[in-house]
């Protein structure tokens, strides 16, 4: 990290705070986005307004000297009149170059376990527990296009995590959802969520299950007319992504309708959007490509096939299967 890019960093991150404030300030959103590499020296930082609080990330270890340029930098920004008239209470810095991802107060007092709002929707975050909050930013416009299409659709989330995917659905008017992850803890987050929204959980199925062991359940429960597929890059004794996901994309047609859309997802720099497409012509022909939904403008890169990538897909088979 070059601590004479704080400069532009500090530009940068009063611009988008100025815009962000004027247009939807309880709204979080992503602030700064260095891991696009499209600032020199900064790409492995990021900032995230958390509606009230600003989180600062550091994806590797830093030199000491640039800790203490980046914290004076961010002790300067809160002198300013528009965040001193903002809500804001925090400004915290994660360390996820260090074992256990710890937190560190900047400035004011941490909200551990706030409630935020993206799109009209709640979610409960978790902050200093775990590497992630809960809630994965660059996948707004992806829950968007899911609250769109749900109408009325019985939808199955694998790999549901905090169930973000579901409340959505849930809003867009799905009328039944069943969630599936192996960690039960964050299903029981992904049922706060949906009770945050006052949403009848009696429609919304939690299944604290190893999708591979989970097929003949699953079938039974459906068929469904949207199925979203998010998966960890890498879980270790669970899911590897360029060796497991085209387990899961053989099995689709068996769970899908005719008609039936599938949100599938990668989000590892490394793979780009092809290998889903060449994997579901080879694994679940049935199924053809339709579009790749955008990313979130805050999220540009570099590369756009280094970011997220979030493939829509369709059956196109007979009613008679």
């Amino acid at each position: 990290m070059d601590i004479t890019a704080l400069p532009l960093f500090y530009s940068e991150l009063n611009a988008r705070f100025r815009e962000h404030q004027a247009q939807h300030p309880q709204e979080l959103r992503r602030l700064f986005h260095g891991r696009g590499r499209c600032w020199p020296g900064l790409e492995q930082v990021t900032v995230d307004w958390l509606g009230d609080q600003l989180l600062v990330s550091l994806f590797k270890a830093p030199e000491p000297d640039f800790i203490a340029a980046l914290t004076d930098t961010l002790l300067t920004f809160v002198e300013q009149e528009i965040w001193q008239k903002s809500s804001a209470r925090s400004i915290l810095m994660q360390h996820r170059g260090q074992p256990g991802s710890p937190i560190e107060v900047i400035w004011g007092e941490l909200a551990p376990e706030p409630v935020v709002t993206e799109q009209g929707l709640r979610y409960q975050l978790v902050l200093g527990r775990n590497q992630n909050h809960g809630l994965f930013l660059d996948m707004r416009l992806g829950r968007e296009w899911v609250r769109q299409q749900a109408a009325d659709k019985k939808v199955l989330n694998l790999f549901a995590y905090t169930c973000g995917f579901s409340v959505a659905a849930m809003a867009g008017g799905a009328k039944q959802v069943v969630n599936l992850d192996m960690a039960k803890g964050m299903l029981s987050r992904g049922r706060d969520n949906h009770r945050l929204n006052q949403q009848d959980v009696r429609a919304v199925t939690f299944l604290g299950y190893d999708v591979f062991k989970s097929w003949g359940r699953l079938r039974k429960m459906g068929p469904y007319e949207l199925v979203i597929i998010d998966p960890p890059s890498f879980q270790k004794g669970s899911f590897a992504l360029t060796q497991d996901y085209h387990k899961i994309l053989r099995r689709l047609p068996e769970l899908l309708t005719a008609g039936g859309k599938v949100l599938a997802c990668v989000n590892a720099p490394a793979i780009a959007s092809q290998f889903l497409i060449d994997s579901m012509a080879e694994h679940a022909p049935s199924l053809q490509f339709v579009e790749r939904l955008d990313n979130p403008a805050e999220f540009a890169d570099i590369d756009p096939e280094s970011g997220l990538k979030a493939l829509v897909f369709v059956s196109q088979k007979s009613e008679q299967g």
